[in-house]
């Protein structure tokens, strides 16, 4: 009788392969992951400074010249007078939070300020750490 099987030494070799596949493969995953909320940061800050220029143009359009105003941005949910939905507020990765006046972007463990300026409509990052969100 001839049986037909995998032998130890070949199951064992394929677990090595497959160890060794799995522990290029998890640290390629995780740095994915960052990279994915880097860029999530990074488009939530354009569509942010989008929204705010569609808004002052479309008061141009109505005979308005004025940016709109800090209280009335935040209007429905943080950003929600100019985005078409609010920014998810918290403070896990790449969540937004309000203080005073200073709009706080919580990443990797590291908070970004970001301030909103509503005589020249401008929204920049102040205070540290903003090279990371813009290059």
């Amino acid at each position: 009788m001839k049986k037909s099987g995998f032998t130890m030494i070949e199951l064992v070799f394929v677990i090595v392969v497959l160890g060794i596949l799995a522990s290029i493969a998890v640290p390629r995953l995780a740095a994915t992951r960052d990279d994915a909320i880097l860029t999530k940061a990074r488009s939530d800050i354009a569509a942010i400074r989008s929204a705010i220029i569609n808004e002052r143009q479309t008061r141009l359009f109505r005979g308005d010249p004025s940016f709109i105003t800090s209280a009335n941005l935040d209007s429905g949910g943080l950003f929600g007078g100019v985005l078409p939905y609010p920014l998810p507020s918290g403070t896990d990765n790449g969540k937004w939070s309000k203080s005073g006046s200073t709009y706080q972007l919580t990443i990797f463990n590291t908070t970004v300020n970001f301030d909103y300026n509503a005589t020249s409509g401008t929204f920049n990052c102040s205070g540290t750490h903003c090279d990371t969100l813009t290059h």
